[in-house]
């Protein structure tokens, strides 16, 4: 009975933001954000998918009353959740990540009304009120490996990542090997996936931690933290060590503590949020863009650490960036 009322208590929390505001008639446009299990403050993908719909909700002059989110707690609940949001009137549901593409298809078909954008997920059907925001993760991956391959003096690199379950986190990784090996065949990439799945795998920083150590342990001097709080958890632990970091989905200078910036050498980011952000501008504006979106992919400013990168670096960065730009160097990723 306890458990039952926490999970009562929990539901109405999380959708507080939006129940606020069913009584308003500022809300006749109404947008809402379902997260995966990674939580909505992970600092990375999630939380750039609530930061998306504020941003959005902003621009178009909506009150905060007319956008919130759920935070998914259970897998299960994927398809409750949008139910609820359908329920109070939102017009645009936001969901985040790859673990959510069958059950937004879904919800598009159930809802045809309902315009639905879905980050990280590709869809074999197409509908006219579905979008799937994506991004090439090897792209972004291969610049941070470069970039890790040129600031490593132990010719040993490293990197921590959520679950294997999730492609583009298996893309991130690929990138960012073949980036390493790109500019040294011989470095040694030191790399491990959270063995949780998908319940755990972006939510464990203690792992991403003891991880990380294991591998600074075995000379890695720079950690590649891809995988939500899990990741986080590496890049905190590298800057305890005063070891360099690199983060990912969304420009972590922003989003980490502190005491990582002056270690943090640049994130390998996907733009969710000028993406997402433009999709639900256009819903509002009755010019949906359906499909398959493709959203850019490159690495942050380099900021605090700005003066302790060579020139000679930031100018084969910038080669490379053209040069995967033009297609005439590939990521060897597979896909």
């Amino acid at each position: 009975m306890k458990r039952t009322l926490l999970w009562v208590i929990i539901a109405i929390v999380a959708l507080t933001p939006l129940m606020a505001g069913c009584g308003s008639k500022e809300c006749d446009f109404r947008i809402g954000l379902v997260t995966d299990v990674g939580e909505v403050d992970d600092k990375s993908f999630n939380e750039a998918a609530w930061n998306a719909t504020k941003q959005a909700a902003d621009e178009l002059k909506l009150s905060e009353d007319c956008r919130g989110y759920i935070e998914t707690q259970d897998a299960k609940d994927y398809i409750p959740n949008v139910d609820s949001f359908v329920s109070e009137g939102v017009k645009v549901i936001v969901t985040s990540g790859f673990a959510m593409a069958q059950a937004t298809n879904d919800a598009a078909k159930k809802y045809p009304d309902v315009f639905f954008i879905g980050t990280d997920q590709w869809y074999n059907e197409q509908l006219p009120n579905l979008a799937g925001l994506v991004f090439n993760e090897d792209q972004s991956g291969f610049l941070a490996g470069a970039l890790a391959a040129l600031m490593s003096k132990s010719g040993i690199v490293g990197g921590v990542y959520g679950t294997d379950v999730v492609p583009p986190v298996v893309y991130f990784r690929e990138g960012y090997e073949n980036g390493a090996k790109y500019i040294n065949p011989n470095i040694k990439t030191l790399g491990a996936y959270h063995p949780g799945g998908l319940a755990t795998g972006f939510t464990d920083p203690q792992w991403g931690g003891e991880t990380a150590a294991t591998m600074m342990d075995q000379g890695a001097d720079v950690i590649f933290g891809a995988g939500g709080k899990t990741g986080n958890g590496a890049l905190e632990e590298a800057a305890k060590r005063k070891v360099w970091a690199i983060g990912v989905d969304v420009d972590q200078y922003y989003t980490l503590p502190d005491s990582v910036k002056p270690y943090l050498l640049s994130s390998a980011m996907k733009a969710i949020v000028p993406g997402v952000v433009d999709l639900i501008k256009k819903a509002e504006a009755g010019s949906f863009t359906s499909g398959q979106i493709f959203g850019a992919a490159a690495l942050a400013p380099y900021h605090d650490t700005d003066g302790s990168i060579p020139q000679a670096v930031k100018d084969k960065i910038a080669e490379i960036t053209k040069g995967i730009a033009d297609g005439s160097i590939s990521t060897g990723v597979k896909k």
